[in-house]
């Protein structure tokens, strides 16, 4: 029986009080960061991989089912609005397609051959990296579509959250992060959800640093889409450039993001 699988350490859970079953899955929610820690040096060997391969005009493909599938789309679908990156430089692919982040799509994790079918709509290439997501580190779509990667050359990493998995085998850049039975036995969107969301922040976060997309510790190219964005950029502008509320808002309605009213200041000091 694999980790992901095997028994809870709480018994009789609908016995127990409201109170105590909070207090247990937080306890439980506490070992998760400990786990990620542990799996430090596989995160870091992907990074700079990334950095590699998007600087060279390749894209990131998260693939998986279910809660893992839906995880990574989350991860890209943020991507654009905090980093001003491009959409389709991050993709997020799920088995059973757009439908199945909403409902469940039965079976639909089970076909060999449907991730790499999936991942042709998008013309993927050789310099893209395909990232397999999968608790059990055992889903047939997730590790169908790595191996076909792998095979005609692309760089492949996984997250998974049971040693020694069949995806962790198959990939270039395994990250096995172990957090051990939960709290509902076999309810992997409870810790093996939070330690892959929790990876997927520091992957994407860390990979957007590297390229340039944070000034300070400013989201400077983030799109400027709502009131409250954009009320953010106000006080990145007023912060970095000791400006007063007026001015700021006044440049960033003029030139549209804080990136391009700090360079174009920084320009005009210059000269």
């Amino acid at each position: 029986m694999t980790i992901t699988e095997s028994t809870s350490h709480y018994h009789n859970l609908e016995e127990m009080s409201v109170r105590d079953i909070l207090v247990n899955i937080n306890q439980e929610d506490n070992t998760v960061p400990k786990a990620v820690m542990r799996a430090m040096p596989q995160i870091e060997a992907l990074v700079p991989v990334l950095v590699k391969q998007l600087e060279m005009g390749g894209r990131i493909f998260y693939i998986g089912a279910g809660t893992s599938g839906r995880l990574g789309i989350v991860d890209a679908s943020e991507i654009p609005p905090t980093f001003g990156m491009p959409q389709g430089v991050v993709i997020g692919i799920i088995a059973g397609g757009d439908g199945a982040i909403r409902k469940a799509v039965e079976f639909a994790e089970d076909d060999t051959r449907q991730a790499w079918k999936d991942m042709q709509e998008y013309q993927i290439n050789h310099k893209d990296v395909v990232i397999g997501i999968a608790a059990s580190g055992a889903t047939p779509y997730v590790i169908g579509g790595v191996t076909e990667a792998y095979n005609r050359g692309l760089i492949t990493g996984c997250i998974v959250c049971n040693r020694d998995s069949e995806l962790a085998h198959t990939v270039t850049f395994p990250i096995e992060v172990i957090v051990g039975p939960e709290f509902v036995t076999g309810s992997t969107r409870m810790k093996a959800g939070t330690a892959q969301k929790l990876v997927l922040n520091m992957i994407s976060t860390a990979v957007m640093i590297q390229l340039g997309r944070v000034k300070g510790n400013k989201m400077v190219d983030m799109q400027l889409s709502n009131n409250k964005l954009v009320d953010r950029g106000v006080r990145m502008l007023m912060e970095e450039l000791s400006i007063d509320k007026i001015e700021a808002q006044e440049l960033l309605d003029k030139h549209g993001s804080v990136r391009k009213v700090i360079d174009f200041i920084r320009r005009n000091a210059r000269d």
